[in-house]
This record gives C-alpha cells, structure tokens and sequence, in this order.
C-alpha cells in the first residue's frame, strides 16, 4: 500500500492542504488505485515553508493545488508501479 501524508497544520492548511486532498481523493478514484494508495493526514512534517507538505516513500515535497495532478502521476503512480 502506497501512504500518502499530507500535512493539515497551519501553514499548509492556508495554502491549500485541503484542497490537494481533494484533488488526491479525485485522483485515486479516477486512476482506479483505491486499494493501493491510503491518504492520511499529518500535523507537521517539518517543511512549513514548503506548505504544502506531502510525504511519500520517506520523502518529503511541497504540492500546490495547481501541481497535485502532475504530482500525482508522476510520483504517487510510479510508487504504485512499484508495488
């Protein structure tokens, strides 16, 4: 199973966490990857400036609501390629 974190604090809340959420939720319905990619949420992950933080395979990076989508394929399906 592929863990997605995507952090909800603060800062990443006001730059759109929920939003990437979402668009994530969206994304792995319409990719059809429900049973292989779980979306949990974390209340920091040490990268505030970066907002919004998003952990995958042990590695940390910054999402925006209008790169989620690319993120998304690039990243997330390749872990789930992988599995």
């Amino acid at each position: 199973m592929t863990e997605l974190k995507i952090c909800v604090g603060s800062a990443c809340h006001l730059k759109g966490s929920y939003e990437v959420i979402e668009i994530f939720k969206y994304l792995i319905r319409n990719r059809d990857v429900s049973n292989k990619v779980e979306i949990k949420a974390a209340f920091c992950l040490g990268h505030c400036t970066e907002a919004v933080s998003v952990s995958l395979d042990g590695n940390i990076y910054s999402v925006a609501p209008d790169n989620a989508v690319e993120f998304f394929d690039k990243y997330v399906m390749d872990s789930v390629r992988k599995l």
